[in-house]
Parts: structure tokens; sequence; C-alpha cells
């Protein structure tokens, strides 16, 4: 399956409470299909203490967001795209945004 959003990408969340914020995916879960956004989505969890070195408490963490609430930042020219894909002459798959219609490395 090629993935439309990947690790390391920056997405425009489109739906939900992170409307409009703008961030680095840290990781894809694809069998979920979800993506951890870096500070979009945040959540507040309790944590137990794990030992002499660390304590317990209240930490904010971000949580999945479904891939259909993100759309890819185009890198060439900072807008949000949908994602596409083209089959190069010397038979690479790429990733292509349908509005520019610029190829998107990586």
């Amino acid at each position: 399956m090629a993935a439309r959003i990947r690790k390391g990408d920056q997405v425009l969340v489109i739906s939900g409470t992170s409307k409009g914020r703008r961030g680095e995916v840290l990781r894809v879960i694809p069998k979920d299909e979800r993506a951890v956004v870096q500070g979009v989505n945040m959540m507040t969890k309790h944590t137990k203490p794990k030992g002499m070195g660390q304590p317990g408490g209240i930490v904010q963490v971000e949580a999945p967001l479904h891939l259909s609430n993100l759309k890819l930042v185009d890198p060439k020219t900072g807008t949000a795209s949908k994602v596409g894909f083209r089959v190069l002459e010397d038979g690479r798959k790429v990733r292509v945004a349908k509005a520019t219609g610029n190829l998107i490395e990586g």
C-alpha cells in the first residue's frame, strides 16, 4: 500500500478540535489509519512512578488523529493539498500534490 502521508511530512488538520493547526508527523499507524502530529491533539495523561528516577505526574502527550482529518502541506508552495500518485519514466511511483502538480520528495 502506498502511503499518502508519511513520517516527517508537514500536515494541516482540516477537521476536529485542532482544525487549522499545522505540524510534523511523528508516527503513522497504518493498521488504525491514524497519525501522531507534533503539538496537535494534545491530551492529558496521568502516569505512575516507574521507580526511583522517574516520578509520576500529569503529562501532555499527542493523541493520534485519523488520516482523513489531515492534508499534506506542499513543501514547495506551503499550501495544503490532496495527494495523488504518478509513475515516472524510470518506473518509480512518486507522490504528487494534486493542487499544484508538484512532486513530493520522500
